[in-house]
């Protein structure tokens, strides 16, 4: 395809595999047993997928618990009275908190693509989470032994690694989920976390050459769980300046769902360089009405007015089920809206006689 289009990540889980996830945390099921649920779930997501013509696929995470807490799987330094995140429809969402030092990744993200491998030959995309996302873990007031400054130097290192293991492990393409960004502003109005946010993931990014980052987008959106969100309230704009400080190729951003898109696709113009793509969402993961081919190659044509045809790209506004818990959307609806997405966009191409 001449305008690219990619998915963000997450697919719903099917109902036998969350029936499997609490049967196996309960251990009424064997890791044998539940290995065999992920592989049923990877292959039918996969084989989905394909049906759907996206030309990048990805397993649809499922054998993440959530998008965010996959690195600390087996960790023991952690307490569960972390940061709470609230949503606007009143649930919240709360991280760990880490107890001890040092800090360290109990899986990375490229080990996924083993698995994913098995099913398909189509190119794959990983996601992974933001280091600053993870630097929530540490508490506010510190912990004894183990400053912040090592917990900042052992964050950045396992964020490297855990990019690197995709590329290393076969991924076409990696996205770092920086969902916090916006939730930053509204948190703190002067900016002064999110420029934080900023640096701490262009530490990471430091670590790549000019052609790796090529192939590194970022994902900003106002969060997604059970169809509601934590930051749409925060102006866009707000966000747009710092977030394009960020080093990499290609930016995901939410679209689909934003009250005033056309104002927000100027901003990100203003701030676009030359060697960065942007991947408008058209297709809105928390609304469970699936657009028709025509409203997405309409919602290309909008975002063409702005961007240029060649730095610009499709997606959907986030993953759409980024806890393994969440169930607002069906697997039906969210494989739908992937098929709309990829021919909304050839009718966009067509439309604009590329």
């Amino acid at each position: 395809m001449l305008i690219p289009t990619e998915p963000c990540g997450s697919i719903p889980r099917p109902t036998a595999l969350q029936q499997a996830l609490e049967d196996f945390a309960s251990g009424e099921i064997s890791s044998t047993e539940m290995n065999e649920h992920f592989d049923e779930a990877v292959q039918d997501t996969l084989e989905k997928f394909s049906t759907t013509g996206s030309p990048v696929i990805t397993d649809g995470e499922q054998t993440k618990t959530s998008f965010i807490s996959y690195p600390l799987s087996n960790l023991t330094n952690l307490a569960p009275d972390g940061v709470v995140i609230p949503f606007d429809d009143g649930h919240s969402r709360q991280l760990p908190r880490l107890t001890e030092g040092p800090f360290r990744y109990g899986e990375f993200a490229g080990s996924y693509l083993t698995r994913a491998k098995k099913y398909t030959d189509k190119p794959l995309k990983q996601a992974v989470i933001s280091a600053s996302a993870l630097s929530l873990l540490y508490p506010a007031d510190g912990i004894e032994d183990y400053s912040q400054e090592e917990f900042t130097a052992d964050l950045v290192q396992g964020a490297v690694e855990d990019i690197r293991s995709c590329f290393d492990n076969g991924a076409k393409s990696v996205q770092i989920d920086f969902t916090e960004g916006r939730l930053a502003v509204k948190l703190d109005p002067s900016k002064g976390l999110l420029k934080n946010f900023i640096d701490l993931n262009n530490q990471v990014l430091s670590h790549f050459t000019p052609e790796e980052r090529e192939r590194i987008g970022v994902h900003v959106c106002p969060g997604g769980d059970h169809d509601s969100t934590h930051s749409a309230d925060v102006p866009y704009e707000e966000l747009i300046p710092d977030l394009m400080n960020l080093d990499v190729g290609s930016f995901f951003v939410q679209m689909a769902s934003e009250d005033d898109p056309d104002k927000a696709l100027a901003e990100f113009a203003k701030y676009l360089k030359p060697d960065q793509k942007i991947f408008v969402g058209v297709t809105d993961v928390n609304n469970p009405e699936v657009e028709s081919p025509e409203i997405v190659r309409d919602r290309v044509l909008a975002a063409a007015k702005h961007i240029p045809v060649s730095q610009l790209g499709t997606t959907d506004d986030c993953g759409f089920s980024p806890f393994a818990d969440d169930t607002g959307t069906s697997r039906e609806i969210a494989f739908a809206k992937i098929a709309a997405r990829v021919n909304g966009t050839k009718l966009a191409e067509e439309a604009l006689g590329l």
